[in-house]
């Protein structure tokens, strides 16, 4: 796969609590904005501990500060056992309805993590077989 550090949701980010991805992409002025398949990477680095479930969600909106964000896609609830370095969410292409910001929001159930890290972003080259979900 290669990822592009201007094209990623979050690099190694330390998911402890809900919150969204420290990054945001801004598609407003590439072809993302018009169906153009472009394919999503989203795996576990670090292994999470403690949480219950862990939910995904690819996020859109009109403006960057996300004030009415509406959800493109959603994993469902991740449980822990399955949140081991590697595990690879399943999002095969961005769906369609991109408003021009892009982000992740994850949302922790139960107890909020002490350990786990997630990294995500739009790449090209998905290995195919090792999706998890």
């Amino acid at each position: 796969m290669i990822l592009d550090k201007q094209a990623l949701f979050s690099d190694s980010q330390a998911i402890t609590a809900s919150a969204a991805s420290t990054n945001v992409i801004d598609s407003s002025t590439d072809k993302i904005s018009f169906g153009t398949p472009v394919e999503v990477l989203t795996q576990v680095d670090i292994a999470f501990a403690t949480l219950s479930t862990l939910t995904i969600d690819l996020q859109t909106s009109v403006d960057e500060a996300f004030t009415s964000p509406v959800t493109l896609d959603t994993t469902g609830a991740i449980p822990v056992a399955s949140l081991v370095a590697g595990y690879r969410v399943k999002q095969k292409f961005l769906p369609k309805g991109n408003l021009g910001y892009l982000r992740k929001y994850y949302t922790v159930a139960g107890s909020n993590a002490t350990a786990g890290k997630i990294t995500s972003g739009i790449c090209t080259g998905v290995q195919e077989g090792h999706h998890n979900t």
